[in-house]
């Protein structure tokens, strides 16, 4: 039966509406986790049965819940709500005024920062100019040890499949590359703690005294360049020595953001990693950021045209970035493989088998990173005062669904949440992911793009209003 056929029937069932209910709930979520079992809701005071659920009451005997994958490729429905999670999440910490975080905050020391990867090797690349489009490699005028040119005269589009490519594969430095992947997280460790100490001695005073006068703040995602290697964009914000009762206060010095901007560079700088040989090697590896490391002021409650970074187009950026992966480069436009990243791939995962042969291997469990090619750190990461969490925002939504879900309540009837007056107890159990057949997923697709269309409309309508007042 083809999925036309499939998703007719389904049409047709006079169960269809309660069915196209269960896709809403999950947002026409891409690969939805099916679960089986029953919820039932007393009343804790008088232990009276308020309400009883069960999946065998659905139409398909099954309940589905999002799957929660925060990578497009996978789920654009649950990937576009991480990514306005890490917007609310991000932009909380940098402008202050919502999610808990005072308007206070607008006023701190903030600075965006992007840390990269060093060279491996000459790469193709997709370069502009004052008069628009570039040529590649012009100046390389000589040839390789492997007897190739080391130019490239071409011009091409940032959306190119060359651009990311080594010029000589043979050049190319993959084992290093492999190894900075794989440390890459210790980097970033080392240099929010060379930033702490590079902030204590720009105040004369030691770490622990710095610690009480202000603090560092940061929210962090890393991106895949076009070439595999990852690098990381941060808003980093410095605050006082908070508290439970008082978590974001201002630093206790005079510090701006130009001065937080060059400590960063100073210790993006300063920092290195001495990794030991990989597997069939004998020689370790100093590992350091590459040279194009960025700080740049963020601006707060501002609309800039003048290319100046701005509070809410920096964490647009952030979130976006926070729901790519891999498979974002994995292919080249015409859907065949990149060598570049296959072979990327191919050594990760030999030297994640050879490392796993010995017990004390730094590299031991590389091969299980061989989709992330070689990388093994969190896509998002925070200091915990830097804002909410992930957490309180889902909460806060479920919390906001059921109440909308509850039928209203009367007048005279006791509407203090503060209260918990109802005892949940369930019990549920896990039998699959995604849709059952291939016309349901046809028209889960279908009905999350139709909703996309519908969101974007609204959000161009809202602007335009806006700009008209």
């Amino acid at each position: 039966m083809s999925y036309i056929d499939e998703a007719t029937n389904r049409l047709r069932r006079p169960d269809f509406e309660r069915w196209m209910d269960q896709a809403s709930s999950t947002g026409f979520c891409a690969q939805p986790v099916r679960l089986v079992g029953s919820t039932s809701t007393f009343d804790a005071r008088t232990g009276d049965q308020l309400a009883h659920y069960c999946s065998s009451n659905e139409p398909d005997g099954v309940t589905y819940v999002r799957c929660g994958n925060r990578r497009a490729v996978r789920c654009p429905s649950c990937s576009y709500e991480y990514k306005a999670d890490m917007w609310h999440l991000v932009v909380a910490g940098a402008a202050g005024g919502s999610k808990g975080v005072p308007n206070s905050v607008a006023t701190h020391p903030l600075v965006f920062a992007t840390l990269t990867a060093p060279s491996f090797g000459a790469v193709h690349a997709a370069r502009t100019s004052s008069h628009g489009a570039a040529r590649c490699r012009p100046r390389a005028r000589r040839l390789c040890p492997h007897g190739r040119p080391t130019w490239c005269m071409a011009t091409h589009d940032p959306d190119s499949p060359a651009v990311g490519e080594p010029i000589c594969m043979d050049c190319y430095d993959y084992e290093t590359h492999i190894a900075w992947q794989w440390h890459a997280p210790e980097l970033w460790r080392r240099f929010v703690i060379r930033l702490r100490r590079e902030l204590a001695a720009s105040l004369g005073v030691c770490e622990t005294a710095a610690r009480k006068l202000v603090r560092v703040q940061f929210a962090k995602v890393a991106e895949f360049q076009r070439r595999g290697a990852v690098h990381f964009h941060a808003l980093i914000r410095l605050d006082g020595d908070g508290s439970d009762a008082d978590p974001f206060p201002a630093p206790l010095v005079p510090t701006t953001a130009a001065d937080l901007a060059a400590l960063i560079q100073k210790a993006a700088a300063a920092v290195e990693v001495i990794a030991g040989p990989l597997p069939g090697e004998h020689t370790s590896r100093r590992l350091v950021w590459g040279r194009q490391c960025d700080a740049r002021p963020v601006y707060r409650h501002v609309e800039t045209e003048d290319g100046r970074l701005t509070d809410r187009a920096v964490a647009a950026y952030i979130a976006k970035y926070a729901t790519k992966a891999t498979e974002d480069l994995a292919t080249t436009s015409s859907g065949s493989a990149r060598p570049h990243i296959s072979t990327i791939r191919r050594l990760v995962a030999e030297a994640g088998r050879a490392a796993a042969l010995d017990d004390l291997s730094p590299y031991r469990l590389l091969g299980r990173w061989e989709s992330m090619l070689g990388f093994r750190g969190h896509f998002s990461t925070k200091s915990r005062r830097y804002s909410t969490t992930l957490g309180r925002l889902r909460s806060a939504r479920r919390d906001w669904q059921r109440k909308q879900a509850r039928p209203p309540v009367a007048a005279d009837q006791n509407t203090d949440d503060s209260e918990e007056t109802t005892l949940v107890v369930g019990s549920w159990s896990f039998v699959g992911m995604g849709w059952l057949t291939a016309g349901d997923t046809a028209l889960a697709a279908e009905s999350a793009a139709a909703a996309r269309e519908w969101r974007s409309n609204r959000h161009s309508a809202n602007r335009t209003n806006n700009e008209e007042r």
